[in-house]
């Protein structure tokens, strides 16, 4: 992929994915409220969606702000979750991200990435996310999706998410950031598969290198 041709992917990929359901993050982001993106964020790592989903209506139920949230004994919050992956050592997060924002931010989810990364048990992915769905705030956040797509279409070349991340920055335009993470996830679940992509029906084949690909469908 020539790096001139990202507005054309970029439009192709807009209207491809908008009749698909959006990852569950970003449908709890339609409130507006960071709180309730972040929770989602922790819940969603290594789950799918629809688990997801269901956890986060059932924990949202109960408590909805930090302060409702360290009421909750871990047994209640852990049976709202489950069967959500980790859910134990999820709900010890819960509650001491809900603890550390009451401590330290009074109650607020921070609007920085560097005060986001700080809250025990949030990295790059999550930060990034809370930063972008739920503050509107330009951010790059790359899950395992934009990680292989971005390298299979041969629009960088790393290793890893973070270096995904550090690269986008670097070219990707500044329009894109917020709703490339979206877009590209529910590409990647769709079409673009880890082991066997769907190239014969891809809309963006002219365009992707195949980097690395040995099997297609």
């Amino acid at each position: 992929m020539k790096d001139k041709d990202v507005h054309d992917v970029a439009r192709i990929l807009k209207e491809t994915t908008r009749p698909w359901e959006n990852p569950s993050v970003n449908q709890v982001a339609k409130k507006r409220d960071p709180y309730l993106v972040l929770i989602s964020c922790i819940l969603s790592l290594r789950t799918k969606d629809e688990t997801t989903d269901g956890a986060s209506a059932r924990l949202f139920r109960l408590a909805d702000r930090p302060e409702a949230m360290i009421t909750l004994s871990s047994e209640d919050i852990e049976r709202a979750i489950y069967p959500v992956g980790f859910y134990r050592n999820k709900t010890r997060t819960i509650l001491d991200v809900s603890r550390a924002l009451i401590e330290t931010y009074g109650g607020r989810v921070p609007d920085d990435i560097d005060e986001l990364l700080k809250l025990k048990g949030v990295g790059r992915k999550t930060a990034n996310l809370v930063i972008t769905v739920g503050f509107g705030k330009p951010g790059v956040c790359v899950d395992t999706h934009v990680h292989r797509v971005t390298n299979r279409w041969g629009y960088v070349s790393t290793k890893t998410p973070e270096e995904t991340e550090s690269a986008l920055r670097e070219k990707l335009p500044r329009r894109y950031w917020i709703e490339i993470n979206g877009m590209i996830v529910s590409f990647g679940k769709r079409i673009c598969h880890p082991t066997s992509p769907r190239c014969s029906i891809c809309p963006l084949s002219t365009y992707c290198d195949r980097v690395g690909v040995t099997r297609s469908r």
